[in-house]
């Protein structure tokens, strides 16, 4: 009988990607198509949690099918992200402005991404202060137990790395495996190499002409078969968001969000007012910020889905290239960038929060003045080398807790609700990358602004 229920429940999502693939067929537009697939997914996602039960093994065999469609498309888009990066950077050095602009443009992008993650930081500790968020107030499950314990195993006797370590991890000691994502830092440490085979060829066409041309066309064809590869990918995000969407909400702990409410709200009202932060400065830009929410919804909405940067950063670049009037090199900089530094929802929000909640355990007062600009500037140096993947916010609130010597098994307090948290903080994390490429170019001058002002929404993330 089981076997028959889950071959029945496939069945249901096979009808549901009928139905998204018959709209495709009547040429529905892709954001429709995407809005539709979230609603499906959240439908058949209520009616799974409902039948079964989230302890249930037929829901457990069940999504087991559905993470066919859900994860294995986000390991699609993963699987572009790294070739994306490397040769959409040294495509931007041969448009020659890069090489000229690269200093200016990579220092604002940086400054951009830590400064937005300070002020996430202070954000999460007004949160956590007016809420009143106590570590002590949460009632430790099963699940909250194991997870402080395993954290406690894995990091007892490590220290916090300091900020010249940090720093070192972001160099690129093998280029070929940070090509493989080995490393939480693999991003950044694949954006300096691909910027050293930039200006290297910058050296090589003001020397030799025709060998920087024969260069360029070689790089010109790569950078359109990756492309098309990248295309064929962000065709399939409605079936993505479907799936991903029934498996989260049949299998997420109401009951959990239900007890820990108050923490879920004052994560996403922290959330929140980091987003109204970033359409402030888009606007002290001089740009609509409501143009910006309407045409980067999409993308922002497959990060909350998915709750992985990385494999948002396909969709993050076009977005910004195709929609937005961002140059692809800033685009590609700023979403490589903000990938492993300045996530203002994971490696911002999130840690100070917990920092702001855990101190009273250990008799601190919270409210100090010295430990709350302690936290801020902590939370800012940490933000480098976290992973855009899941997970990243509990790596960087070990960092956090661990560098101020806060008891790091309190990680895990909030497991139960993590990735209805996580959903929000990574679709913040691409917003903020996104304000730095908008706002980059912007300043530099380089942002066409008849794009982003055009009330269509521009070229189809997936070019449909």
């Amino acid at each position: 009988m089981s076997t028959l229920q889950i071959i029945l429940n496939v069945a249901v999502l096979l009808v549901f990607v009928g139905i998204l693939y018959f709209m495709n067929k009547k040429h529905v537009k892709f954001s429709n198509r995407v809005f539709t697939g979230l609603g499906l997914g959240i439908a058949l996602g209520l009616g799974l949690h409902l039948i079964y039960g989230i302890d249930s093994e037929i829901l457990a065999k069940t999504t087991s099918w559905y993470n066919i469609i859900g994860t294995g498309y986000v390991k699609l888009l993963q699987m572009v992200a790294m070739p994306l990066v490397f040769i959409s950077i040294l495509i931007a050095f041969t448009k020659m402005k890069v090489g000229k602009n690269f200093g200016k443009m990579a220092a604002l992008i940086l400054a951009i991404l830590i400064g937005t993650t300070a002020v996430s930081a202070a954000v999460g500790i007004l949160s956590a202060t007016v809420f009143d968020l106590d570590a002590s107030q949460i009632m430790q499950g099963d699940a909250e137990t194991e997870r402080g314990a395993y954290i406690e195993e894995k990091t007892s006797g490590l220290a916090a790395p300091d900020l010249p370590t940090q720093i070192i991890e972001l160099f690129p000691a093998n280029p070929f495996l940070d090509l493989t994502g080995a490393r939480s830092t693999s991003t950044i440490a694949v954006v300096i190499f691909s910027a050293f085979l930039g200006f290297a060829y910058l050296r090589v066409a003001r020397k030799d002409e025709a060998m920087g041309a024969t260069i360029k066309k070689g790089l010109d064809a790569i950078y359109a078969l990756v492309m098309g590869v990248v295309t064929i990918v962000l065709r399939l995000t409605p079936y993505g968001i479907l799936a991903i969407m029934a498996r989260t909400v049949a299998t997420s702990d109401f009951g959990a969000i239900y007890n820990l409410g108050k923490f879920v709200i004052a994560s996403y009202a922290a959330l929140f007012i980091v987003l109204i932060v970033h359409l402030l400065i888009l606007t002290l830009s001089g740009l609509n910020p409501f143009t910006y929410l309407k045409k980067s919804a999409e993308t922002l909405l497959f990060a909350f889905t998915s709750r992985s940067s990385a494999g948002t950063l396909p969709m993050n670049i076009k977005t910004q290239t195709g929609r937005l009037g961002v140059p692809e090199g800033i685009a590609n900089f700023s979403g490589s960038f903000g990938l492993s530094i300045g996530q203002n929802g994971c490696a911002g929000v999130y840690p100070a929060m917990l920092a702001i909640m855990i101190a009273p355990t250990v008799g601190i007062n919270p409210l100090d003045p010295v430990f709350i600009i302690t936290v801020i500037a902590v939370v800012a140096i940490s933000s480098f080398g976290v992973a855009g993947v899941g997970g990243g916010a509990t790596f960087a609130a070990i960092l956090v807790l661990s560098a101020l010597d806060l008891p790091v098994a309190l990680a895990g307090i909030l497991i139960s609700v993590e990735p209805l948290i996580d959903m929000g903080r990574t679709a913040l994390n691409v917003s903020g990358s996104m304000t730095a490429g908008v706002t980059t170019a912007r300043v530099t001058k380089e942002l066409d602004t008849d794009m982003y002002n055009n009330k269509e929404l521009g070229a189809q993330v997936s070019d449909l």
